[in-house]
């Protein structure tokens, strides 16, 4: 059986004794949370104002 050190130099190699670094998780908010009752929302991100609104489908749409 072959090992990952047996294969050519263009494979990497797997160093188990290093923990992998893990991506912080972003924070989750329900939709609910920002839109309440609502259908329509403004946010304002640098100067510019987008549009987050749900579609008859129920799902969500973000226009500049």
């Amino acid at each position: 059986m072959r090992t990952i050190d047996d294969y050519s130099d263009n494979y990497y190699r797997l160093d188990m004794n290093k923990p992998a670094q893990a991506e912080p998780i972003p924070p989750k908010v329900p939709s609910q949370i920002l839109l309440a009752a609502r259908k329509e929302l403004v946010i304002t991100h640098n100067g510019r104002e987008y549009r987050l609104r749900v579609t008859q489908n129920g799902k969500l749409i973000l226009t500049a």
